[in-house]
C-alpha cells in the first residue's frame, strides 16, 4: 500500500537546478494493485453475502465454480504486500532512507491500529463488544511495514534475499506445534487470547507476510531499469515462479503442508493440485501466486488497457478502497437483511468465532449469482468515491493524505 509516487529533482540539462520535477506514478504498479482490489471485493462481498458454513476449498463438498471464486482471491494478499515492499522502493526517489524508516515505522503502527480498532468495530463486525477479533490483513501489513522500516537500513539486494530465504524456509517450521502466542503470532494461526468473554484469533502469521514485503522491496530496484532489461527480468521471473510452482507441486515432498491426491475426477484432481494453503501462505501458494503476478506486471508496463482505467483509480488509493469497501459490503449486509426480515440485529452481532464476522439469521446465504450481483453494485458504487478521493490527493499534500 506504501506509494509509488517520486518526486527527483530534475537535471540541470532540462530544467534550473532548484527546480523539482514530479515524475508520474508507475501505471503498472497502480493498476496491478487495482485489478487486485476489484477481485479482493468479490471475496469480501461472499463472506457476507454467500451460503454460511460453505468451504470453497473442502473438495468433498464444494463445487468448481465455488472453488474458482474463492481461488483467483487468493491472488489478493500476495500482491498486496508485494507492491507494498515495491512502494516503498520506489519512494525513496523523494525520500532518504531514514525518513523512509521513520514513514514506514508509524505507517505499520498506524496499520494497526486501524485494524484492531477502526474495521474491526466500524467496517468487520459493526460492534464494539470485542467479543471476537481477528488480526487480518492490516494487522500483518502494519507489522511488515516496520519490519521493513528497519531493513531499509540494508541494501535492497541483501533485504530481498532474506525475503527469499523467509518464503522458502517458513515450512522447514510446519512440524512445530507450539501453544506459545509468540509462535502464533509469527507462524501458526490460532488464538492469543481465549476466555469465557473475548478472543483473539490470529489469522495472517507475520513471518512469510514480512518476507513477500521485503522480496516486493528488492523488486522495486527494477523500476529504475531500461523498460527492455525491466520487462526481460519480470518475465524471466515471472515464468520461473510459475514452473517452480508446478514442479515443486507435483513432486509433492516440499513447499505446502497439505498434499494433493487423485480425486473423482479430472477436473477435481486440478482443484486438488491448486488447493494450496493460504494461513499461513506456503512456499506454493506463494510460487502460484506471485510467479503469474509478476507477468502480468510485465503485461502492464507497456501502458495500461483502455478497459482497465477503473483499475488505475482503484490502485492510486488502495486504503481508502480497503476500509470503504468493507464498509460498505457490510452496510449492504444490513440493508438486505433488513428488506428480508424486517431487522437486522444479526449483522451486529458477533457473539464467537462461529458467529464472525456477523451471525446470520435462519435461512440467511444468497446463491453465487446474487454474490457476484452484489460484488458489482460494491465495485461500481466504490468508483466515484475513489475518484473523489484520487482527486483530492492530487489536489493537496496534507500529511494526513500519506496514511490513507
Amino acid at each position: 500500500m506504501a506509494t509509488s509516487s517520486a518526486r527527483p529533482l530534475a537535471s540541470a540539462t532540462t530544467a534550473p537546478a532548484l527546480t523539482p520535477a514530479v515524475q508520474p506514478r508507475l501505471e503498472s504498479v497502480d493498476v496491478v494493485r487495482g485489478v487486485i482490489m476489484i477481485i479482493m471485493a468479490l471475496d469480501h462481498t461472499r463472506d457476507y453475502f454467500g451460503i454460511p458454513g460453505q468451504n470453497p476449498t473442502d473438495l468433498g463438498t464444494t463445487t468448481a465454480a465455488l472453488f474458482f471464486t474463492r481461488w483467483i482471491t487468493h491472488f489478493c494478499a500476495p500482491v498486496f504486500f508485494l507492491l507494498t515492499g515495491t512502494g516503498a522502493y520506489l519512494s525513496l526517489r523523494r525520500k532518504s532512507t531514514g525518513e523512509l524508516s521513520r514513514f514506514l515505522f508509524t505507517r505499520g503502527l498506524w496499520l494497526i491500529f486501524l485494524e484492531i480498532v477502526v474495521m474491526r468495530c466500524f467496517a468487520y463486525q459493526f460492534n464494539v463488544d470485542y467479543r471476537v477479533t481477528m488480526l487480518i490483513v492490516l494487522w500483518a501489513l502494519g507489522w511488515a511495514m516496520i519490519a521493513l522500516s528497519l531493513l531499509v537500513r540494508l541494501r535492497a539486494s541483501t533485504v530481498a534475499a532474506i525475503g527469499v530465504g523467509m518464503i522458502v524456509s517458513h515450512n522447514l517450521l510446519d512440524g512445530v506445534t507450539s501453544a506459545n502466542p509468540i509462535w502464533t503470532i509469527l507462524h501458526s494461526p490460532g488464538f492469543v487470547l481465549t476466555t469465557s468473554e473475548h478472543v483473539v484469533f490470529v489469522a495472517y502469521p507475520l513471518i512469510p507476510w514480512i518476507g513477500v514485503t521485503a522480496l516486493g522491496y528488492g523488486l522495486g530496484q527494477i523500476y529504475g531499469w531500461d523498460a527492455e532489461r525491466r520487462r526481460s527480468v519480470l518475465l524471466r521471473l515471472g515464468l520461473a515462479l510459475s514452473v517452480a510452482f508446478v514442479a515443486l507441486r507435483a513432486a509433492n515432498l516440499y513447499g505446502d503442508p497439505s498434499r494433493w491426491t487423485s480425486q473423482k475426477s479430472t477436473l477435481f484432481t486440478v482443484l486438488s493440485f491448486l488447493n494450496t494453503t493460504k494461513y499461513p501462505p506456503s512456499l506454493l501458494f506463494l510460487l502460484m501466486t506471485l510467479g503469474p503476478a509478476l507477468l502480468v506486471l510485465r503485461a502492464m508496463d507497456r501502458g495500461t488497457p483502455r478497459l482497465l482505467g477503473p483499475a488505475l483509480v482503484f490502485g492510486r488509493v488502495p486504503l481508502f478502497y480497503f476500509m470503504v469497501h468493507f464498509i460498505l459490503i457490510h452496510l449492504l449486509a444490513v440493508l438486505t437483511c433488513y428488506a428480508r426480515y424486517g431487522s437486522a440485529h444479526w449483522m451486529f452481532e458477533s457473539p464467537d468465532l462461529a458467529h464472525y464476522p456477523f451471525t446470520p439469521p435462519p435461512g440467511w446465504g444468497y446463491s453465487l449469482p446474487v454474490v457476484y450481483l452484489a460484488w458489482a453494485v460494491v465495485v461500481l458504487a466504490m468508483y466515484p468515491l475513489c475518484r473523489w478521493f484520487a482527486a483530492l490527493k492530487q489536489r493537496r499534500s496534507d500529511p494526513w493524505l500519506s496514511y490513507l
